[in-house]
């Protein structure tokens, strides 16, 4: 090889080995640098404020982490009811926060306590707000049975303090997950230097809501300045103008809000499947939230002990008592038992649980397998004539009459009114079109075979031909404020179904075995209550889909 081949072929190396070097370098760029423009984030003198020191969601209280995936929802083993409402699916849930327990009767007090000392039951206008949050106590009588010291006991006395609590109805659950989210948030902006917490000077029409502080923070000021020297985030100009006094969701200091999780998170979370690697356990064929097959521990330590609190047949609601019990003849604390794989705990038994879901016996996986969910009504924050949100005041607050005649609350004061989304968030948009999507194929016209005359009655049988022909109940209340009730005792109607039932999941303490799969589902009117469904609480997780971080990053 001649000598100039020689010094070609080492300046080609030279090159190749730059070009590979160059090409496996990181971006110039550092965290505080913007990768878009190079100029510098958080930088005093006018640059783009952004919180760069974020690394990932903190847990909430109460809350465990649920990393998501995919599974086939609506397999069970037994169908002995033959309701036809559990068609196999393949579903894939993403990422959420679930209570490790079901909420209990001291956390609802304190719940109770809150609604009590800002909205006085002893003023009139305010009276309706705390009687619509109580549990109704009365679930626990029986015709032919004396249970009236639960009725007086169980919700008030602290020996039942961490049992589940019931007699909450879907619809009290909502306002109760709305409440949690508040005060966590409001207590978040306290510890980060952005909020002075004030329980002494009460203002109902300034009560902590984080939607509002979100939209317009400045409205919620209590008086009590912002101590700067303490708030790590503010900073101050040359002419002495502080800003980043509040804190925005870019901060990353409001956590997202706690719901009712909607089922196919529930049955995901209750199947506890992060540890299975099993295929068959893994295409569904797990038939509770523990391993194995039966509801007695096969554990050496624990052999025989019941894994749950339910009804084991007529007449015993848990054994004879001694070593074969489980521990409980109603409800039993929570925690009693030993938690599924996601540590969370009675995901069978003990009490059933509402879910987010407006009930349907068709799961539409063919329309959509991704984070399924029927129940989207979609609102907007009202907006007043000078483009100032709406906050809702002592004066204006709504109340509603349910079907039952409870009266409840549609805002609370200092919250701002919610109205449906109409044609400048819908025009175009090929997602969704209207604010109220629950009957989205199945149930609308679009969704019936008889579109034509849909909703209209039949002139032979008197029948409708809507899809779900319910019983239509009215409540009212004539001029003098006294309860009309009017009853549909048409024969014609043919189902218990329509919008305002919700799907509640899990076996309970008075439920048998055969409800303990977590793939079982029922429906109940989402304004009544019962003595064996309770609730939890979940939150979505925002960011990356594991904990500390994407599992496949290099």
């Amino acid at each position: 090889m001649n000598m100039k081949k020689v010094v070609t072929i080492k300046v080609l190396l030279i090159v190749a080995l730059a070009v590979v070097s160059t090409s496996c370098k990181k971006s110039s760029s550092s965290k505080n640098s913007s990768r878009a423009t190079g100029w510098n984030i958080n930088d005093r003198e006018g640059g783009f404020q952004y919180n760069t020191d974020f690394k990932e969601q903190e847990t909430s209280p109460g809350l465990v982490f649920v990393e998501g995936g995919t599974f086939t929802k609506g397999r069970v083993q037994d169908d002995v009811m033959h309701d036809w409402n559990n068609s196999p699916n393949q579903q894939h849930v993403m990422s959420f926060y679930m209570d490790e327990t079901e909420v209990t009767n001291a956390m609802y007090l304190e719940y109770l306590d809150y609604l009590k000392r800002y909205y006085p039951p002893s003023e009139e206008n305010f009276k309706a707000i705390y009687n619509g949050a109580l549990p109704d106590t009365l679930v626990w009588r029986n015709r032919l049975g004396y249970n009236e010291v639960m009725t007086e006991n169980y919700l008030r006395h602290p020996a039942y303090g961490e049992y589940p609590v019931v007699g909450v109805s879907w619809i009290q659950a909502v306002e109760f997950s709305n409440w949690r989210t508040d005060r966590v948030n409001e207590l978040n902006l306290s510890k980060a230097g952005y909020r002075e917490i004030n329980h002494t000077d009460i203002d109902p029409d300034n009560a902590f809501n984080t939607n509002r502080y979100t939209i317009d923070p400045s409205s919620m000021d209590t008086g009590e300045p912002v101590d700067s020297r303490r708030n790590r985030n503010i900073t101050v100009d040359a002419e002495g103008n502080e800003s980043g006094i509040y804190a925005s969701r870019e901060t990353g200091v409001l956590a997202p809000k706690y719901r009712l999780p909607t089922e196919v998170e529930w049955e995901y979370a209750a199947l506890g499947l992060s540890e299975i690697r099993s295929y068959n356990l893994y295409r569904g064929r797990k038939k509770y939230p523990w391993d194995g097959q039966y509801t007695r521990s096969g554990k050496r330590k624990i052999r025989g002990d019941q894994m749950a609190n339910f009804k084991q047949g007529k007449g015993d609601y848990g054994g004879i008592a001694g070593w074969s019990d489980d521990g409980a003849d109603i409800t039993n604390a929570v925690k009693s038992y030993a938690p599924n794989d996601f540590g969370l705990y009675d995901m069978a038994g003990n009490v059933a649980e509402w879910v987010a879901d407006v009930y349907r016996p068709i799961i539409d996986d063919e329309f959509n397998d991704f984070n399924y969910y029927r129940g989207n009504v979609y609102t907007k924050n009202a907006i007043n004539e000078d483009g100032s949100v709406k906050v809702i005041t002592s004066d204006e607050i709504v109340y509603d009459t349910l079907s039952n005649g409870k009266i409840i609350a549609r805002n609370l004061p200092g919250e701002i009114m919610q109205v449906p989304v109409d044609e400048n968030e819908t025009f175009q948009r090929t997602n969704f079109d209207k604010s109220n999507e629950i009957n989205f194929r199945d149930g609308d016209k679009r969704s019936s075979r008889k579109f034509e005359s849909f909703g209209d009655e039949d002139e032979d049988s008197g029948k409708s031909s809507a899809m779900y022909n319910s019983p239509k109940h009215n409540i009212s209340r004539d001029s003098l404020g006294n309860i009309v009730r009017e009853y549909d005792k048409s024969n014609n109607r043919t189902s218990l179904i329509n919008d305002e039932v919700r799907v509640y999941k899990g076996g309970s303490w008075k439920d048998r075995e055969y409800w303990l799969d977590p793939a079982q589902r029922r429906y109940f009117p989402q304004d009544m209550a019962t003595d064996y469904i309770g609730f939890r609480c979940a939150m979505s997780r925002v960011g990356s889909k594991s904990k500390g971080g994407n599992k496949t990053k290099n």
